[in-house]
Parts: C-alpha cells; sequence; structure tokens
C-alpha cells in the first residue's frame, strides 16, 4: 500500500431527492479536492435515502433504483471522479436485469473503473435482497480497499473475510445511531425533536450523539474491527433526523491499531480528513494475528445453527 489521505462524510440526505442529494456530495467532493484527498467516502444509501424506504412499495422503490454502473448517478459519479481525480464512494439503490433489488454501495475511480457491494445483511425492506459476494478491489491510489454496508460490520466473521482477501482500508458507511435495538444495554431512540431545536439547544442532541445512542456504543465494537484484522477504517454516516429516528453521525476514520486518526463531533454535515500512512501496516496486531490463525479448527464458524434472515435478525427479539 501508498499513503493515501482519504476524507469521510457525513450528511443529512432528503428523502427521494437525488439531485439535491449529489449536490451535497458534490460540494464535499470539490471541498476535498482542494485538500489533495484520493478517497472520499459517503453515507450508506445516501443518494436515495435510506431509512423512509422501508415504508415504500416494491414498485416504488423500484422507480428509485438505478442500473449499475449503466445509471444516471454512477455515470455521474465516473464524470466527477474523473475531473477531481478522487475515487468517490456512494450508497443508493441497484435493480438488475432481473428486477432484483438491493441496497448497494460504489466506488467511482478516476481511471473509469467502479467498484459495487451489494450489502449482505439487508433489512430496510422485505421487497430487497441481499448479496451473497465480498467486495475487495485494487484502485489507482495503490491500495486494496474493501466494502461492507453498516450491518454488514457488525458479523465479525464478515471483516475477518475482507481482511484475509488483503483490503488495507475497510469503507464502512452506515446509517446508524439512534436506533431502536431492543436492547437495554445497546442504542436506543433519540427524540427527533432535540435535532430540530439544535439552532436553539445544539448541546441536548450532542449528548444524545455522543452518549450511548451514539458514539458510545460505536467504541464498543468499531475499534476493535480496525484493530484485530490489521486495516484503516473509514466511516462514515448519516446525521440528523431520518424519518423517525436520529442518526448520530460520528463520522471518523481508525487506523490499523483501531485508534481515531480524526473524528467529527458535529451535529449537521461535516467532512474530517486523514492520512493512512502505509508503514502503519506493517507490523500491526491484526495481521499478526491473522498469520498466527489454525483453519483447521475453524469449521463450526461455517456450521448452520439457528441463523435467521437478515431481516428477522435484525428486528426479532433477542432469543
Amino acid at each position: 500500500m501508498k499513503d493515501v489521505r482519504a476524507a469521510s462524510v457525513q450528511f443529512n440526505h432528503r428523502a427521494n431527492d437525488k439531485f439535491y442529494n449529489l449536490s451535497v456530495i458534490k460540494h464535499y467532493v470539490e471541498k476535498a479536492r482542494k485538500e489533495n484527498v484520493n478517497i472520499i467516502v459517503f453515507p450508506e444509501m445516501c443518494v436515495t435515502g435510506y431509512w423512509h424506504v422501508s415504508k415504500l412499495s416494491e414498485p416504488d422503490i423500484f422507480s428509485l433504483a438505478e442500473f449499475v454502473p449503466q445509471g444516471d448517478t454512477c455515470q455521474t459519479l465516473l464524470a466527477m471522479s474523473a475531473k477531481y481525480e478522487m475515487s468517490i464512494g456512494v450508497g443508493l439503490i441497484e435493480k438488475d436485469e432481473a428486477g432484483t433489488l438491493y441496497n448497494v454501495y460504489v466506488m467511482a475511480m478516476p481511471d473509469g473503473k467502479i467498484a459495487k457491494h451489494r450489502k449482505l445483511h439487508t433489512f430496510v425492506s422485505k421487497y430487497m435482497a441481499s448479496g451473497d459476494e465480498y467486495t475487495v478491489f485494487d484502485t489507482p491510489h495503490g491500495c486494496r480497499v474493501g466494502i461492507l454496508i453498516c450491518w454488514d460490520n457488525n458479523l465479525v466473521e464478515n471483516v475477518r473475510l475482507t481482511a484475509l482477501k488483503g483490503a488495507d482500508i475497510l469503507v464502512a458507511p452506515h446509517q446508524t445511531g439512534g436506533c431502536n435495538s431492543r436492547s437495554p444495554n445497546a442504542m436506543g431512540l433519540i427524540d427527533t425533536q432535540l435535532w430540530y431545536d439544535r439552532k436553539r439547544n445544539p448541546e441536548a442532541i450532542r449528548l444524545e450523539m455522543q452518549g450511548q445512542k451514539g458514539r458510545e456504543w460505536l467504541m464498543r465494537w468499531l475499534p476493535a474491527r480496525a484493530h484485530d484484522n490489521g486495516m484503516f477504517l473509514i466511516f462514515s454516516n448519516g446525521v440528523g433526523v431520518d424519518m423517525d429516528e436520529v442518526r448520530s453521525g460520528n463520522s471518523m476514520i481508525l487506523n490499523p491499531y483501531g485508534q481515531i486518526l480524526v473524528e467529527t463531533d458535529s451535529i449537521d454535515n461535516d467532512i474530517v480528513i486523514a492520512d493512512l500512512k502505509a508503514k502503519e501496516l506493517d507490523m500491526c496486531t491484526g495481521r499478526r494475528w491473522i498469520r498466527g490463525r489454525r483453519p483447521e479448527l475453524y469449521h463450526p464458524l461455517i456450521t448452520q445453527n439457528d441463523e435467521l434472515s437478515p431481516f428477522f435478525a435484525r428486528f426479532s427479539e433477542e432469543r
């Protein structure tokens, strides 16, 4: 891997408003270009909007979806990537020739190539399918990148497999925080009115976003994904009201030791930028641990037990 300058953006998207959302993306790409950023990462489904999709009919989702890479969004991103000499990652909804719908994340690169990852654990709508492949690819910036979308990152096997496929950097776009986790010791709902009142009382919503419903929950597991697998991690998140939930922002970039290089506590749209130094990968703990694995012991990991579909695993009561 070569040294890379990366950026992570959080923003409050508008449901069904691709024109507005792409204008925000362009704004931050232009801002990042002035800072010589190589790779910029935006949140999950930020082009189409996210949580409102849970209430849409299948035809409505289909009309919002696009072909990848033939669709307008991908073509716009490829043109933007070439112009600003930057790899740009964004989330949207994909439809294929068979009419199947996916929560997809694409990275448009300045060499004209586009990589895509279909979320492995899709639950936002029963009309959307889950992907079945890991996504790791080379970039023109001299680094190898893997993508896992939101809940994909919660399952440790997904991150380990992405590392085993050679990823130097894990791109982790989310729409999280302020969710009804159905657990008393994890996230919880944030009162939407606190965000609407943010200009008058910014500290009230900041305390929620930085507390157990937001950053404190992230700190229980997110650094471990980077540390245990020896990868840089770019965490991008939505911020503010998303239908009836509040996304907690806190976009950040971590090094392969799980240390935070840069983060934001902004309660609105924001960008953070960090230099990813290749030398940090050389002897990082996670890569040393991976070299000490004993795969012959791990057969139980692929033995099916009582696994649920992503939808029911996310929304069913604890068993």
